[in-house]
């Protein structure tokens, strides 16, 4: 089968590394608030202080390892470089948003407390069905840009293996899969409810042929078998769990028509709002583009310029790889 080629532009990379820096800094000041707490003062703009006492425009976990993945691909592809990245955040603040990690879910410690002392990175994460937290969703958007031009099984062999850094557990492995197919048709400008039931066929045909159990692929039926987005608000979920957040950022794209109205669903959703706010975000600047999300919150965002210039040397590296490839 021929090869596919995608053109990479600096902006779409920009869309999605601030897609991501801007809904998780919408959800950092109300991160644990409950959907009723919020409900009688819904998140509408950019705030600061509130949970962490922070300024605003300052990004969490979810975009300070979404960097450190996207910082690795600036160069040959490598999971211990990946690893590592994810060892310095921890240990040395490395692309923390003020000097301090301040948010760090009890999981990814771990996984990264065994890779500092040597484990291999794609054994590092929690194998146990208890280690589904939504840790290795939240960092994963960068790695589409690397998997455009790979085929299928490829690209779910390489998404295993970056989710398995921090979430083994094949139902945090599906969630970053599904995740990124659907990021991959929003890359190739297809309709958003489209995909929604192209993947219905893709996905659900691609797990059956691998042997994973048929009871864990059932757990995703809301996505591969119904139509989420005709789910009530109150039958969107929105914990740490990896399930909720996939299905929550699903249901948010598809129940908006913008990105400042899709990320502000999902924050308002509640409970790990940074999280929800940041996968959701990845997807709706994909969808409408860096231009789509709002001057005044891009530009309180945390590093901005450094965010701005990471985009630019990864898209310069992806493009010389692909030269290199043809």
């Amino acid at each position: 089968m021929k090869q596919q080629h995608f053109q990479i532009n600096q902006n779409q990379i920009k869309a999605v590394l601030f897609g991501v820096a801007v809904g998780d800094a919408l959800g950092v000041p109300v991160e644990f608030k409950s959907r009723q707490a919020i409900s009688e003062n819904p998140v509408t703009d950019m705030i600061g202080y509130g949970t962490y006492n922070l300024p605003p425009g300052t990004f969490s976990d979810d975009s300070s390892l979404t960097f450190c993945l996207a910082e690795a691909l600036t160069s040959k592809f490598n999971l211990n470089t990946i690893g590592q990245n994810f060892v310095k955040w921890c240990y040395d603040n490395y692309w923390t948003p003020r000097g301090d990690v301040f948010d760090i879910g009890i999981a990814t410690r771990q996984a990264i407390d065994r890779l500092a002392r040597g484990e291999r990175p794609d054994l590092a994460g929690g194998f146990k069905v208890s280690s589904n937290g939504n840790g290795s969703l939240m960092r994963i958007s960068p790695l589409l840009f690397y998997l455009l031009d790979k085929p299928i099984d490829e690209r779910y062999e390489i998404t295993k293996q970056v989710s398995s850094i921090t979430h083994g557990h094949i139902r945090s492995v599906i969630a970053c899969f599904y995740y990124l197919e659907y990021a991959r048709q929003l890359f190739e400008r297809k309709d958003k409810f489209e995909i929604y039931k192209n993947l219905q066929t893709v996905i659900s045909d691609f797990l059956n042929s691998l042997a994973i159990s048929a009871t864990e692929i059932a757990l995703f039926d809301r996505l591969l078998k119904q139509d989420i987005n005709d789910l009530t608000e109150e039958s969107i979920f929105s914990s740490g769990y990896v399930l909720h957040t996939l299905e929550a950022s699903i249901w948010c794209l598809l129940t908006t028509d913008n990105y400042k109205d899709a990320v502000l669903k999902a924050v308002n959703l509640g409970e790990d709002t940074d999280t929800t706010g940041a996968v959701t975000g990845a997807l709706a600047g994909l969808l409408y583009g860096l231009d789509s999300i709002p001057t005044n919150w891009l530009t309180q965002i945390a590093r901005y310029n450094d965010i701005e210039e990471l985009s630019e040397r990864l898209a310069e590296h992806l493009a010389s790889e692909q030269r290199r490839s043809r």
